[in-house]
């Protein structure tokens, strides 16, 4: 049976994201199949410095020696998101508000301090998270970077990201990516930093998709247009939930043979993509390894299982891994 790394070794990099119990139960999985890991949440702001000046490290540390011990790339997530960052951190001693040029004083420390304790060993950064807004007109997502640095704070970011470790690539990672009016302001966002000089390297289409949405020729009309940036593209948290986002059913407890079915189908129209644009696309990562944990687990309807993955919960390949392959 061929392997997920050496089945796209000519195209692209296959990785998956990892936490602690992840890295306990599916190390040999990790090691048979995928080139590229990256920390679900380990290396988030207040995962890695829940108060001031007290960083933690220990469990990134561990990600990265078991990386670098089988030849595994690493991929680092992520260094400004308006989510997962403590609020003191955007704080006085008084709890109010600090300044902007304080607010970019103490990110340009906590950059430093990430990034550079991993130069030249974690190849790629998503700098920025999810700062483009979903709704209407506007084109940032309101939140404390903006509010009290200003719609600069992503250029800042990338700089300091940049300066930190100048060979590491840059990206701007989102979901809802391939919606056309999102997609274009993405687009736009990303235009306006290369036109500024930003070393920006590449966007993260996060791609957690579903057996119903988006349709392929979305998709597809996302990667021809991100790909006139002249950018990498890395498929960044790939995921393809069983459910249609209005479906609230939690009576499930395993998945249906339709849905396997649909999700093989899904799978294979996918990579098929990918290859397509295997010039501009990079790496290709899933949110997670198995179905016996996954972050859609609860979400967004309370008390419901989902099985998104290649592999069920006991690491068995599902149809859509020998679809994949094939």
């Amino acid at each position: 049976m061929k392997t997920l790394k050496e089945r796209f070794k000519q195209q692209f990099l296959i990785g998956a994201a990892v936490n602690g119990n992840i890295m306990k139960e599916n190390q040999d999985l990790l090691k048979m199949h995928y080139n590229s890991i990256t920390a679900e949440n380990e290396m988030k702001f207040e995962e890695i410095c829940p108060e001031p000046g007290l960083y933690n490290f220990e469990l990134p540390d561990q990600f990265l020696a078991f990386a670098e011990e089988h030849g595994i790339g690493m991929r680092g997530h992520t260094l400004v998101w308006h989510n997962q960052t403590p609020a003191w951190f955007f704080m006085d001693d008084e709890g109010n508000d600090v300044s902007r040029e304080e607010l970019l004083k103490r990110l340009h420390s906590h950059i430093n301090t990430v990034v550079k304790r991993y130069r030249g060993r974690v190849y790629a950064w998503d700098v920025v998270n999810e700062a483009v807004s979903d709704h209407g007109e506007e084109v940032y997502r309101p939140s404390k970077w903006t509010e009290i640095i200003g719609e600069d704070f992503l250029d800042y970011a990338f700089q300091y990201a940049h300066e930190a470790d100048p060979n590491a690539l840059l990206f701007y990672n989102d979901y809802n990516e391939t919606n056309p009016v999102k997609r274009e302001k993405i687009y736009r966002l990303v235009k306006g930093m290369l036109a500024r000089n930003v070393p920006i390297h590449g966007i993260g289409l996060q791609a957690h998709w579903s057996l119903y949405h988006p349709a392929y020729e979305e998709i597809e009309e996302a990667l021809k247009r991100y790909s006139e940036l002249g950018l990498t593209l890395h498929i960044t948290e790939m995921d393809v939930s069983v459910y249609a986002f209005d479906d609230k059913r939690t009576d499930l407890v395993k998945p249906t043979e339709e849905m396997l079915h649909l999700q093989a189908e899904r799978y294979e129209h996918f990579f098929k993509l990918f290859e397509a644009y295997a010039e501009n696309i990079s790496a290709v990562t899933f949110w997670g390894v198995t179905d016996n944990y996954t972050w859609l687990n609860n979400f967004p309807v309370k008390g419901r299982k989902n099985w998104p993955f290649l592999f069920d919960a006991n690491a068995v390949p599902k149809p859509a891994f020998y679809r994949v392959i094939k």
